[in-house]
């Protein structure tokens, strides 16, 4: 632990050498854009800020020729999880929760379970765990991370790229009660 801190430690130092000098030049780059687009529209920067945001649930073309849809189901994981990595190994008992439909009751619809879905949002560091409303203020999901197209986002906002990926509320309450084993957390909410 000692010797990862000091690494940190040695990391945080560079960085921050040259932090100044990023954020002179966002400064700048805005005041650029503003002078030469006074009337175009701008996110507000929601970095230590209390906001509410709205936006599209859709999928968003990375190229051309493909096409990202807007949700993913637990077929995903599957495809993705990998035992030999940090970032995608799924613990065994959830993939044997994820193999049955039968599990997914009353949280999937038919043979399968949403697991995450994309809005036309913006994201940055420090949104994660923000919730996501539907139009009615039904909480349908909890904002996490944004889409690899779009890391750009924190210098230009981009429409058509920039997604923001949220866990969907029903993958969530089926980890709480399947996985978790707390149905008495599930009993104490109200459902629309």
């Amino acid at each position: 632990v000692q010797s990862i801190l000091m690494y940190y430690s040695s990391l945080l130092d560079k960085y921050l050498a040259y932090n100044n000098a990023i954020e002179k030049g966002k400064r700048e780059l805005f005041a650029a854009m503003s002078e030469f687009q006074p009337n175009a529209l701008r996110p507000s920067d929601a970095n230590f800020t209390m906001r509410m945001s709205y936006g599209r649930i859709l999928g968003y073309e990375p190229g051309d020729g493909a096409w990202y849809y807007h949700f993913t189901t637990e077929r995903g994981v599957f495809q993705k999880q990998n035992p030999n990595s940090s970032e995608f190994a799924v613990q065994p008992e959830i993939l044997e929760l994820l193999s049955n439909p039968a599990n997914f009751a009353p949280y999937g619809v038919g043979d399968h379970l949403f697991t995450c879905f994309l809005s036309d949002n913006d994201i940055t560091g420090g949104n994660s765990g923000s919730p996501v409303f539907d139009k009615n203020g039904n909480l349908i999901g909890l904002a996490f991370d944004g889409n690899w197209e779009a890391m750009s986002g924190d210098i230009e906002f981009e429409p058509d790229l920039q997604r923001t990926i949220s866990v969907d509320i029903r993958y969530v309450l089926f980890m709480i009660d399947k996985w978790a084993k707390c149905p008495r957390l599930i009993q104490e909410l109200t459902f629309a």
